[in-house]
């Protein structure tokens, strides 16, 4: 999803969160009764990773059409603190009622792409891809796994209907796992694909047994980790596998070294603080 959607997605979101920022006016700017065009830089305070510039841009062209927005070439670039990330001009009136609106959405989809790359980069010796979760923000799902995209990471489903995975309380559900894809084969579109999460090596067992595409080891130690990827790589080297659980900074090297092909965490989404920008009026 390295690619946004259409602007005639994204241009409701914005709008409605202009909107909710205006509400009834922007009494601080429209009070000073301003006129006439002016210029603003964006500065990074720390270090890292931009995302969401093109929508930022957007945002000030949706109040101001003619507003000129330079920066866009920083998207997914690892940028130094101190660094101008952006300028524009255009009405001042536009980028002073825009401003927190375009920053806060930079700054959140930023300190993702920005976690995304340290845990991206802590395996890029090793073949084990990293991955993103199902786990956003409502509403935001998209913007935030295209930041996650421009840190480096895969996407794993975005929604319910991209693929089947198989959790613990569809288990419970169905009565086991052989059960649950049985009866998941027989109702299937093709060419949908079968992920079933296990937390012990029994259950991988069972889902080798039952030809599914994915097993994901949930919340397993390394040790128990490494010994299940043998069982499926003698048993089915097709098999992907996919490690998740408890995922961090401090454990993912020892996971990777386990030969899983995809390690998922959430962390970076639900947990990275936002990047510090501001915006800085130069001319008025």
């Amino acid at each position: 999803m390295t690619c946004l959607p259409p602007w005639i997605i994204i241009d409701p979101w914005l709008q409605q969160w202009l909107a909710e920022d205006i509400g009834r006016g922007d009494w601080s700017t429209q009070g000073l009764g301003l006129q006439h065009r002016g210029q603003a830089r964006w500065v990074a305070k720390e270090d890292g990773v931009m995302a969401g510039l093109p929508m930022a841009a957007r945002i000030f062209q949706l109040l101001d059409p003619s507003m000129e927005f330079q920066g866009l070439d920083q998207e997914g670039k690892t940028v130094q603190s101190g660094t101008i990330i952006a300028t524009m001009a255009g009405d001042l009136g536009s980028l002073l009622t825009g401003e927190r609106v375009a920053l806060n959405l930079v700054m959140g989809l930023s300190g993702i792409a920005t976690m995304t790359r340290q845990y991206v980069q802590a395996i890029a010796d090793y073949p084990s891809r990293f991955v993103d979760t199902r786990k956003t923000t409502p509403g935001l799902r998209v913007l935030e796994k295209y930041a996650s995209r421009l840190g480096g990471a895969m996407n794993h489903r975005l929604g319910l209907d991209d693929a089947v995975m198989v959790k613990d309380n569809h288990i419970q559900a169905a009565g086991s796992i052989t059960k649950a894809v049985h009866t998941l084969r027989q109702n299937l579109p093709y060419p949908l694909a079968i992920e079933v999460e296990t937390s012990n090596l029994e259950e991988v067992k069972e889902a080798i047994a039952a030809q599914v595409e994915i097993i994901m080891l949930d919340n397993m130690d390394t040790e128990t980790m490494a010994t299940a990827v043998k069982l499926i790589r003698q048993a089915n080297p097709l098999i992907r596998i996919e490690a998740s659980g408890n995922v961090t900074l401090a454990n993912l090297t020892a996971i990777a070294s386990t030969g899983v092909d995809f390690i998922s965490s959430s962390a970076p989404i639900t947990r990275s603080p936002w990047l510090d920008l501001s915006m800085q009026i130069v001319q008025n």
